[in-house]
């Protein structure tokens, strides 16, 4: 079932993204060849005007076929070269790339809303301001620690610690054990509640006794409509820039050696937490989503070749230089990029399954 779901989330959001794509293509009057999901042999397809549109084996990917995004011979001297991308203004150029980020953003922006609108569960402290909107109020752990008390004793982020006022006297709990055996009641998946048993360590926190967890007071949100759609923008708008904000430090960590490859997940890891998502509810799979979608935008604006980010800076150079850029290298820069990132998924995909195994 976890598979399913996120084969239709990962759909939906490719669908999206191409969409954007497509629109603005059109609208610009650039002739669109295919609209297709997922890559490699065709399980079935249909043409309408002069767009073909495809569901192919393969799922995790997508993408729209633009008459002369990779220039050839028709699309630049052709008989309707007049429609070809190579030759619309640059500006629409732009727009056109771009457009599937976009739509990626808006779209999450809607599923957040969605979700303040139905109930979500959120820190307490962030919305002070909407606190008489709040319900079923809980101590959540929110952060496991690598090798921890906590992580050997199966405890989970998401879980709630039942039995305390505030998260003080938790803290205080734990540290007054002195390393002996302690017991926490908690409740996992809105599910029966659990007994965990754990020995608390010294280190983790300097001078006191600790289990490697972090914690917040955390209530189910529940905004009216007008008010999702504000509070659902300021959010997309905080997640896009920290998300940003993530990429870079992990590039600039993987060259300084402070960070790795280990810590991104790929489709099989996305999958496991889609799943996961889905098991606490509807709303927190839309969440979720909304959380990938950023991502996809984020990740697909990168200045990367073969990515859209790659292609807007092609045409940006072309446009400070004046000319073209040769359709042979920009087509083998675009193709070497592509290459390299399915090498990169291919990586990816087989830690996430070690780890599974593990």
């Amino acid at each position: 079932m976890t598979v399913v779901i996120f084969l239709v989330v990962l759909a939906i959001l490719i669908f999206v993204h191409e969409l954007g794509h497509f629109l603005f293509a059109r609208m610009a009057g650039i002739r669109v060849d295919e609209f297709a999901l997922g890559f490699g042999p065709k399980i079935f397809s249909f043409k309408r005007g002069e767009t073909v549109y495809a569901l192919n084996l393969i799922p995790f990917g997508g993408y729209v076929k633009i008459f002369g995004e990779n220039p050839d011979e028709e699309s630049i001297i052709g008989k309707d070269s007049g429609r070809s991308f190579v030759h619309a203004k640059k500006i629409h150029q732009i727009l056109t790339l771009s457009a599937g980020v976009l739509f990626n953003f808006i779209f999450a922006w809607i599923l957040i809303t969605i979700s303040f609108n139905l109930g979500v569960l959120t820190s307490y402290d962030s919305y002070p301001k909407y606190a008489g909107l709040m319900s079923d109020p809980k101590i959540t752990i929110t952060y496991i620690s690598e090798n921890s008390p906590a992580q050997k004793s199966g405890l989970k982020a998401g879980d709630s610690i039942l039995g305390f006022k505030n998260i003080n006297d938790i803290q205080d709990f734990i540290n007054k054990s002195e390393g002996k055996e302690i017991q926490f009641k908690i409740v996992r998946d809105n599910e029966v509640e659990k007994t965990i048993t754990l020995l608390p360590e010294k280190g983790i926190v300097e001078g006191k006794y600790a289990i490697g967890i972090a914690m917040d007071n955390t209530a189910i949100l529940k905004l009216p409509f007008l008010t999702s759609i504000i509070e659902g923008g300021r959010l997309t708008l905080n997640m896009i820039v920290k998300t940003v904000t993530g990429f870079f430090d992990l590039i600039a960590g993987i060259f300084n050696g402070k960070s790795s490859l280990k810590s991104v997940t790929g489709p099989v890891g996305i999958a496991s937490m889609v799943g996961d998502a889905a098991k606490l509810g509807f709303n927190y799979l839309l969440m979720f989503t909304a959380v990938i979608s950023i991502n996809l935008g984020i990740i697909n604006i990168m200045p990367f070749p073969a990515l859209d980010g790659g292609r807007i800076l092609f045409v940006l150079i072309e446009t400070i230089i004046r000319r073209p850029i040769k359709p042979s290298i920009a087509n083998t820069i675009n193709t070497i990029g592509f290459g390299l990132l399915m090498l990169l998924i291919v990586i990816v995909t087989y830690r996430d399954i070690a780890k599974l195994v593990h």
